[in-house]
């Protein structure tokens, strides 16, 4: 009977292990290459598949990360996604990639969290200041100064951020452990979400006045994606 028990509790223990995972799952088969087409694709792990019969070299290419991102904006940066939406190849690989471009003198990658994937970043130009705290009730910040080489990792789940300290463009390239790893830029969706928070949350969550709330909302209406 005690072996029973142990048996089943070996059984659960692996079933929450694999419902804890905070990667994608791993494919069954060598590829998935998404389309949208509803009439001869197969649903696997969010995206429609291709026969593989159909598969192009297409499906697993893309052009232009050599392109420098426009930083003309209220934060100074630009992310370029490569994921599934721009590679249909990468369905169910479980990976991304990204270039971030950063204006000099203070451009922000602001502070946001990756929800299904874990972040490794390669500094390759410029100078960045870059971190991330823990969750709570630690809060830890782990920081760093990163030059040209320099990899620095974010963890699954984890509020980070970049911010070029240098007087010279810079720009990193990123892998994430998802093939669409999704974004919540925190100030982007605290003050300007929608529809608003009812400010009487924000500022006592914030302890801050209630106007301060609102001006802070109307500051982000001008993004919230």
């Amino acid at each position: 009977m005690k072996g029973v028990e142990f048996l089943v509790a070996l059984l659960l223990l692996a079933l929450a292990s694999k419902l804890a995972s905070a990667s994608d799952p791993s494919p069954l088969q060598d590829f998935c290459v998404a389309v949208n087409d509803t009439k001869d694709g197969v649903f696997v792990n969010g995206k429609l598949c291709k026969d593989p019969k159909l598969a192009v070299p297409e499906d697993f290419f893309l052009a232009g990360l050599n392109i420098p991102g426009n930083t003309s904006n209220q934060v100074g940066s630009m992310v370029t996604q490569a994921n599934v939406q721009q590679i249909p190849g990468l369905n169910t690989l479980g990976i991304s990639l990204v270039r971030i471009d950063y204006a000099p003198n203070g451009g922000l990658n602001p502070p946001h969290t990756h929800p299904r994937a874990t972040e490794v970043l390669v500094l390759v130009e410029g100078t960045l200041y870059v971190g991330f705290v823990t969750s709570n009730p630690e809060n830890r910040l782990f920081t760093k100064v990163l030059y040209p080489g320099d990899v620095f990792v974010f963890p699954v789940g984890l509020i980070h951020f970049q911010f070029n300290i240098g007087n010279a463009n810079a720009v990193a390239f990123a892998a994430l452990s998802s093939q669409n790893p999704g974004v919540i830029t925190i100030a982007n969706a605290v003050f300007g979400s929608d529809p608003a928070i009812n400010p009487d949350v924000l500022a006592k969550a914030f302890q801050l006045d209630e106007n301060i709330v609102k001006q802070l909302q109307s500051r982000f209406w001008w993004d919230n994606s």
